[in-house]
């Protein structure tokens, strides 16, 4: 099965949860247009406390549907928008992706990967236990952070429910995603 966009969602509040949209305005350079974390620096309320001048590398977050069967065998039944992204997707296994891959989206929206979003305590308000559900133990003991992959935004563009997504991998040797 081909990569998808099973989804798509903002809020031009700081709730945790996003509205399901029919479609979002990716912006070159700030994010999804009327979202609050759109912006060029930083826009998640605990990060502006820290340095409000830093970039920010939290423009777009997407998360795999995947993940959703995953809870609902633990009990936790969680829908498109609910867990804060704003793409959630299907068929592309987006933590497995390096630092730096390019999601082209849609006709023309291309969003580049960044990192690792790192589940909060926050989930917990929406389900408790889903931060503890969003996050394992690989076999070599690291922490595995399963709540999605945040990006920023290299060319706008509309995206809906049921665009193709395709990957494109930088060249060289993949550089591993970390929290942002």
């Amino acid at each position: 099965m081909p990569a998808s966009v099973v989804s798509v969602s903002l809020s031009p509040t700081h709730s945790f949860s996003k509205a399901v949209a029919p479609e979002i305005t990716l912006l070159a350079g700030l994010g999804v247009a009327g979202d609050a974390h759109a912006g060029a620096t930083v826009r998640h309320r605990y990060r502006v406390r820290h340095d409000p001048t830093a970039p920010n590398l939290c423009q777009v977050h997407l998360l795999h549907s995947e993940l959703f069967v995953e809870l609902a065998l633990q009990g936790l039944v969680v829908t498109p928008g609910q867990m804060g992204e704003n793409i959630t997707t299907e068929g592309i296994d987006l933590l497995a992706l390096p630092r730096h891959t390019r999601l082209h989206l849609g006709a023309s929206a291309i969003v580049e990967v960044t990192g690792l979003r790192d589940p909060c305590n926050q989930m917990n308000g929406l389900k408790s236990g889903l931060m503890k559900a969003c996050i394992s133990r690989a076999a070599n003991g690291e922490i595995v952070r399963k709540a999605g992959i945040m990006g920023v935004v290299i060319a706008g563009g509309i995206v809906r429910a049921g665009d193709a997504i395709e990957a494109c991998i930088p060249e060289g040797d993949p550089l591993p995603l970390y929290p942002v």
